[in-house]
């Protein structure tokens, strides 16, 4: 039951995860590369060379958005982002797309995991901490609704306009006005040190007690959970794609339209409804809460892999609804999944280097990410995608089982 106030900076948290997540250009990234002429090499350097920017950033920004300011970390981060669209839409050559995905990289470093910090600092400061996940469920419930707008307007855009570039000035204007956002959030929120004297070697004593932190037990099993279905999910969901371009096939009233503006209007339509579905899920991930399901953490870490493994059967036995479906399914527990894991971590982390904490699971699921999406990727060379998903989500599964046999949810 929800006991507390949708005042207007409740609002002003539910409009920074509506606008961040208007990344017009997320579901079409690739068909961009190869639009300018990009081989696959250049396109799979192009994405690692922003994992390791992240990587590389994802401690240090955490340490320093603690120790300096999470408010001035964002707003950096947004100013960034910015420039990688204009990078982007300038772009002519490879040199400027790498210094796009540098950029890219950073901003997303220096955005992780800042935002949560600063939504628990503000329940603290009002006395409402025992509605975190209820709370934080609410406000990225409208972060899927910003991907379900911009998967939907991005959709249209392709359709109409035939212009992958185009989408990249899009971007910029609600970047722009989540910079505006962010600027007028309470300074309260900034939580620097509260000893001046740390100031300037804080983030070394931070690092210290992040590196404590992340020893104890509980701590790590509920980082690693969390870490490890997100890290999933990300190296797994661009091979949605080919299951809505399977399906565009079939629908026979699109037959008579050019097949990029198919594809745009098919995928675009298919985004903005599961991101609603995942909206939905987020927002109710509250009452999943207080129905204190024993070890919630594994079993739903479980679930999400056996899905996986159904979905990538039926992927390849080209029973495409279906194995769409069940894709469906993994993207539903990944948004109830977050808002509880999250209350959890935050029940056994200093407040002082939560947002450190955060960081360095992103860093870990990072670091997954990539394994993982080498892995599927080799293995879908040799035994086609549906195959090498329900193979490599079938090992992920015996892991997790045996996991939770040896761990249990917090109390």
């Amino acid at each position: 039951m929800e006991s507390f106030e949708k005042n207007r900076q409740y609002l002003k948290f539910c409009l920074y995860g509506f606008l961040k997540n208007l990344r017009f250009y997320d579901a079409f990234l690739l068909l961009f590369f190869l639009d300018n002429s990009l081989n696959y090499s250049q396109i799979g350097l192009l994405y690692a060379v922003r994992e390791i920017t992240t990587n590389l950033l994802e401690v240090p920004s955490g340490l320093l958005a603690d120790a300096y300011g999470r408010k001035r970390s964002l707003l950096l981060a947004f100013l960034v982002y910015i420039l990688a669209f204009l990078t982007f839409y300038s772009s002519a050559n490879f040199f400027l797309l790498l210094i796009a995905m540098v950029l890219v990289g950073t901003g997303d470093a220096f955005r992780s995991g800042t935002h949560k910090g600063m939504i628990m600092d503000y329940l603290r400061i009002m006395g409402w901490e025992s509605q975190k996940i209820n709370y934080y469920g609410h406000t990225r419930s409208w972060s899927q609704l910003g991907s379900a707008v911009s998967a939907l307007v991005a959709g249209l855009t392709v359709f109409y306009a035939s212009n992958y570039r185009i989408i990249y000035l899009i971007s910029i204007t609600p970047y722009l006005l989540n910079f505006v956002n962010i600027y007028t959030y309470p300074s309260a929120l900034d939580h620097p040190l509260k000893r001046k004297k740390q100031l300037r070697k804080g983030p070394v004593a931070m690092l210290k007690d992040l590196w404590f932190v992340l020893k104890q037990p509980q701590v790590l099993r509920i980082v690693n959970s969390a870490a490890l279905h997100s890290a999933y999910l990300k190296s797994i969901k661009d091979y949605i794609q080919p299951l809505i371009v399977s399906l565009a096939v079939l629908l026979p009233f699109l037959s008579s339209m050019e097949i990029e503006s198919r594809n745009g209007l098919v995928v675009g339509i298919t985004y903005f409804l599961i991101f609603l579905l995942t909206s939905l899920a987020s927002r109710n991930a509250g009452r999943v809460s207080e129905k204190k399901i024993p070890n919630i953490q594994n079993k739903t870490l479980f679930l999400g892999f056996v899905v996986g493994v159904l979905s990538g059967i039926l992927f390849h036995y080209q029973l495409w609804l279906l194995s769409l479906l069940f894709f469906m399914v993994i993207y539903l527990i990944e948004n109830v999944r977050k808002p509880i894991l999250t209350g959890f971590l935050v029940d056994r982390v200093p407040n002082e280097i939560l947002t450190s904490v955060i960081s360095a699971q992103s860093f870990y699921q990072t670091l997954t990410t990539a394994t993982l999406s080498i892995v599927l990727g080799v293995l879908a060379d040799g035994v086609g995608v549906g195959l090498a998903l329900a193979m490599m989500t079938g090992t992920l599964a015996v892991f997790t089982l045996f996991l939770g046999n040896r761990t249990s949810t917090p109390s």
